[in-house]
Parts: structure tokens; sequence; C-alpha cells
């Protein structure tokens, strides 16, 4: 299966990855397995691997494969379908071997994982398939699971889409409370991107959310880089492009779905951010299967 150079790029940190792991074994396995230890050998040996169930897009095999290796670092763990692949029912994305009760014992942090990260990737892959043909990018935004935002932003990563801020100090975006805040003190929209533009540090990207067409405009040529429009409608959106003519790039935001992303697409703005991506998606179908035809004791 091809995947995109951009996924192929796409990496994760591995430090953080692994203090991830550690808090979610610690969590799920606590002082052990005590089913699998009164009931499976410590000497039994055999072979695992990850079963889909349904069509979708993978993403997580990096972190499962740091799971099953903290549980038991003689794990035998191959990945057989790369992160960012479309996969459908039967494929078997990884392959796992060695002791049995380890395999038993990573089994569900292991799917979590797995089962997450693809479901963001999927419903990624789904928002960027209805706009492939339209020169906008799918992103996404912070509101993620606390501590997993680095993974479910990588996940998107595989669907094809974008990414947005990863924290406060990625960029400047002044929202509806700066604005609020700034107001109740005298100052106007345009006055408070001006200021933010001035005092935006070397190469720092600012971006101002606007809520109807003479605030895109003001942000524009206050000097923003990125005008958000905000809960819009499309005549409005269109309307704010040919405004803003090129000189800024336009974020479109708020009520996105999967029905109507094409539409906002066609308005000309440059990418969508979407927090459904992180927050309202389904987890994929896969599960972990035992082989017990290559079980064996040592």
């Amino acid at each position: 299966m091809e995947i995109e150079k951009e996924k192929q790029s796409a990496g994760l940190p591995i430090d953080y990855v692994d203090k991830i792991v550690e808090i979610a074994l610690a969590e799920d396995v606590g002082k052990g397995d005590i089913t699998s230890e009164i009931l499976i050998s410590s000497d039994l040996k055999g072979r695992a691997y990850m079963l889909v169930k349904e069509k979708g897009v993978v993403a997580g095999t990096q972190v499962v494969e740091r799971v099953f290796h903290q549980v038991d670092p003689t794990l035998s763990v191959v990945i057989q379908i790369q992160d960012g692949s479309t996969v459908k029912n039967g494929d078997v994305p990884m392959v796992m071997a060695g002791n049995v009760r380890s395999l038993l014992k990573a089994e569900r942090v292991a799917l979590n994982f797995l089962q997450r990260l693809s479901g963001i990737a999927t419903v990624t892959a789904e928002y960027v398939e209805k706009t492939h043909d339209l020169f906008v990018d799918i992103a996404d935004t912070r509101k993620t699971t606390p501590v997993l935002r680095a993974l479910e932003k990588y996940a998107v990563r595989m669907g094809g889409g974008r990414n947005h801020r990863m924290d406060l100090y990625d960029a400047i975006l002044i929202k509806d409370n700066h604005f609020a805040a700034l107001r109740a003190l005298g100052m106007n929209y345009k006055d408070i991107v001006t200021k933010a533009r001035h005092k935006a540090p070397e190469g720092v990207i600012v971006e101002a959310e606007a809520t109807t067409l003479q605030e895109a405009l003001d942000a524009v040529e206050a000097g923003a880089d990125i005008v958000m429009l905000d809960n819009m409608s499309m005549m409005e959106m269109t309307k704010a492009v040919e405004l803003i003519a090129g000189r800024a790039e336009v974020e479109a935001s708020g009520g996105v779905t999967l029905k109507n992303v094409r539409s906002v697409a066609e308005t000309g703005v440059d990418f969508i951010s979407i927090g459904a991506l992180t927050h309202s998606y389904k987890a994929l179908d896969i599960s972990l299967e035992l082989e017990p035809q290559t079980f064996k004791l040592l």
C-alpha cells in the first residue's frame, strides 16, 4: 500500500511515548495479571496477531510496539502494515511472539492505543477524501485527550490531515475571550491584532478569529498571518476569502461535519479545522488473536 511522503516522515517522540505507555501499563496491570498468572504456565510460548475487522486507516503501531517491549523486552514484534495505510477486514498489521503471559498482559493497553489512534486516522482520512480534489487542508485542534495530544495529532497526520497548534506557545491565536478582555479595557479589534503583530517574537505566526467580514478585513490589515472564520455561513466565508485576496491564510472553523465539509472547502479557504477529529471519533474495530497452534512449553 502506498503511503504519502508526509506520512512517512511524520515521527513520534519515543521518550514521550515511553512515558505514556508506562503510565497506561501501571493503570491497567497494577500489581500483575492475576488471571494469567494462575492459569497460564510461565513457560508457555506462542504467537499472536492484531486483526482488523473493518475498513479504516491504521495508526499507532509504533506505540503498540513500545507497549509489548515494556511488558517484556524479549517479545518479538513485527509491523506488517505501516501507519497511514488503508486497511480492511481481515488485515493483520502486527504479529507478536514470545511469552503468552506477557502477550496477554499487554493486550488491552496495546489495543486501546491501536484502536483509538486508528479511529482518529480513519475519520481524518474520511474528511480528506471528501475534499481531495480541492486545494484545502484538513486540520485538527487542541481539543485532544489530556496528555495524549502528541499521539492524537500524530494519528491525524497518518490520516492525511494537518496539525494546528501543538500548544499555546506554538503560535499566537487571538480568540473571543482575548478580544472580550481587551475590549473591556477600551481597545478595538484592529488595535488588538496590531498589538499582537508588533509584540510577536520573530517567526511566530499571528492568527486572529473573525466573526464578521469587517473583522476579517481588519485582521488582514493589522498584519495577521491567518484569519480564522468562526462559524460563518458559506456565503460569508466565500466573501471573506474574496476580501482577503491571498494576503493571509484563511481558516474555516466551527460546525464542520462530513456532510458539509466539501461545501466549506468550496468557499476557497486554505484549511478547515475540525475538533471532531480528536474528540468525537469512533475507535477502529481491531482485536488481538492468539494462535494456539503455535503454543509450546519450554
